[in-house]
């Protein structure tokens, strides 16, 4: 080690540290890091649309408080909002009523997927079935 080499240190921490600083919101333009802090302040969600020809059930979290937080075509909302034009009442066994819009309600298991004109529900799985050993 050279005398050098405690200063190099101290200046490589004192960059990592101002890097740090600079990188909080890195993603997104100084006008949308503004609109988006407007709208975390005031809770204003964004009206969204539910989009495609189906809708999928991708999940479901059901917190200790009761809230449930229900995925649609990717897209998270609470259950009974209708931000993404679809409400979706959580049921027992992975279930969940799922209504987009105006449409007829549509019963869903997590991972299946119903088709919005035909009716047709997909499960994902092809004709096929998930075999697996009991546990030990």
């Amino acid at each position: 080690m050279t005398a050098r080499t405690p200063l190099l240190v101290i200046a490589l921490l004192l960059a990592g540290n101002a890097a740090a600083e600079s990188l909080d919101r890195l993603f997104f333009t100084p006008e949308r890091r503004a609109a988006l802090e407007r709208q975390r302040q005031l809770n204003i969600q964004e009206a969204q649309t539910l989009e495609g020809a189906s809708m999928s059930l991708d999940g479901i979290v059901s917190r200790s408080s009761g809230k449930n937080t229900v995925w649609v075509n990717g897209r998270p909302q609470a259950e009974q909002s209708a931000a993404t034009g679809v409400t979706a009442k959580v049921e027992r066994g992975g279930r969940a009523v799922v209504t987009a819009g105006e449409e007829t309600p549509a019963e869903l298991r997590v991972g299946e997927s119903i088709n919005r004109g035909t009716r047709e529900k997909n499960d994902g799985l092809g004709g096929g079935r998930i075999v697996g050993k009991p546990a030990r």
